[in-house]
């Protein structure tokens, strides 16, 4: 079966979700649905952090391939309704994060046994 073939199966769609998606469109669907702010969290780039416009960020995406990569990742994360990688948001409630003090408010050593002996 040629690829014509398949695109006739389904109607002349195709089953890559960036088929006819330019840069531009997928820039601007994720800043206006993240805003810059949260873009650049989620994507650690100058072209989202430092003076963002839409005209900057696609200047360096088109020259940047692995930047080019993550930025269609996260739009196809956005579209597919799938979770992003790597997101704080996968963090559950009940994980706390990474090198910050338990949310109790309580020592870490609130807990301890052992008590060293008065000389």
């Amino acid at each position: 079966m040629s690829p014509s073939d398949n695109r006739s199966q389904n109607n002349g769609a195709s089953a890559d979700p960036m088929h006819g998606v330019t840069l531009k469109d997928v820039v601007t669907k994720l800043v206006e649905h993240y805003g810059f702010e949260r873009l650049g969290e989620r994507i650690k780039i100058n072209c989202f952090t430092k003076d963002p416009s839409i005209a900057s960020s696609l200047k360096f995406l088109r020259k940047t391939p692995w930047a080019r990569e993550k930025v269609e990742q996260l739009y196809l994360d956005l579209v597919l309704g799938r979770k992003p990688k790597g997101s704080s948001a996968r963090r559950s409630a009940k994980s706390p994060a990474k090198n910050k003090p338990p949310h109790s408010g309580e020592s870490i050593w609130a807990n301890r046994t052992h008590k060293p002996e008065a000389d």
